[in-house]
């Protein structure tokens, strides 16, 4: 009978300590589930922001035409004023651990040169070309096809199967850009079809970069190729200017330094780097799904800040694009 209070005191002792780990337990989730919702809630500001700000460069480019200056010196000082960034990131992707791991072969190089030529030089040279002859809202539409274009091109070069629902939205899309293209034909002209297609063949220039780059990726790291590849196309577009252009080209109102700094800074590298850190936060098809708002948000500034209208033909381009391009990312490949 002596030893029922010491068993009763132990019972006790191990209750409130198995409750005290249950608590813990319980408040160990909890600040684990907070972690990842603030983790979440930054990765989708991010994804969004990222978005937004890559949609403000057809609208900078579109301002930058108003005084008189051509493609080739616009994207020369969006270049210029870019390359220092794309550099320092490249610097600092080399002093990563798996980049002192994997160095850089010959062959790796030439892989970034030619992604870097056509990825980013050749696919914005033909954009800014484009964005000449028609809206925003239109380049926007057709850019956003790029993930059509890659399932077209994997079935093209890898026989890569096309499941029919995809099929279906990718008609769907380009049925979009159709209703879009043919109402500003009816207004603007000819001039239309020539934009439409260098806008086209900007996308279809990046579909290849995106198609060849996987390998490249998985070997030297994302940032480390994005701050190398982009590096040469700021390169390649300053050798541009000085092979087509007088250095007097470069003496132009002072609205376009502005304008191309602003192109650079918060078009160009803002928005690599807060893709970047979205997908590290929340996943690349989360951050791909995120970016839908992308169109969204240049047929708003487009009409906000270029005057360019708003009609029922472009509200319901862009529902179709938007909508084909999201059932063409939901039912990717596993």
């Amino acid at each position: 009978m002596s030893l029922a209070p010491s068993r009763l005191h132990d019972a006790h002792r191990t209750n409130s300590a198995t409750w005290r780990m249950k608590l813990c337990a319980s408040a160990n989730k909890l600040v684990s589930m907070s972690t990842f919702t603030r983790s979440s809630l930054s990765g989708l500001l991010l994804a969004a922001a990222g978005a937004i700000a890559f949609s403000g460069k057809a609208i900078i480019v579109k301002l930058s035409y108003r005084y008189g200056v051509d493609a080739v010196t616009i994207i020369m000082l969006r270049m210029l004023f870019a390359l220092p960034f794309f550099i320092a990131l490249s610097i600092w992707a080399e002093r990563q651990t798996n980049a002192r791991e994997n160095p850089l072969t010959k062959r790796d190089m030439v892989g970034i040169a030619a992604l870097g030529f056509v990825g980013y030089y050749l696919s914005s040279y033909l954009d800014f070309l484009g964005l000449q002859y028609i809206s925003a809202s239109l380049e926007r539409l057709i850019l956003y096809l790029n993930p059509t274009l890659v399932v077209v091109l994997g079935w093209l070069i890898y026989k890569k199967p096309v499941q029919r629902i995809r099929m279906l939205a990718m008609a769907v899309s380009y049925s979009g850009v159709l209703l879009v293209f043919v109402h500003e034909l009816s207004f603007t002209g000819t001039e239309v079809a020539l934009g439409s297609a260098l806008v086209f063949a900007s996308a279809l220039t990046y579909a290849f970069y995106l198609l060849f780059s996987g390998q490249l990726v998985r070997r030297i790291g994302a940032l480390r190729l994005v701050g190398l590849a982009t590096s040469v196309a700021c390169i390649c577009c300053i050798l541009q200017f000085l092979a087509l252009r007088p250095l007097s080209a470069a003496d132009v109102p002072v609205q376009v330094l502005w304008l191309a700094l602003l192109n650079a800074l918060l078009c160009t590298v803002a928005p690599v780097l807060m893709v970047m850190m979205a997908i590290e936060r929340i996943g690349a098809a989360l951050t791909a799904q995120t970016g839908m708002i992308g169109p969204m948000a240049t047929i708003t500034m487009g009409v906000l800040v270029l005057d360019e209208p708003l009609n029922l033909w472009i509200g319901a381009g862009t529902l179709l694009v938007v909508g084909g391009v999201f059932l063409v990312t939901k039912y990717g490949e596993k």
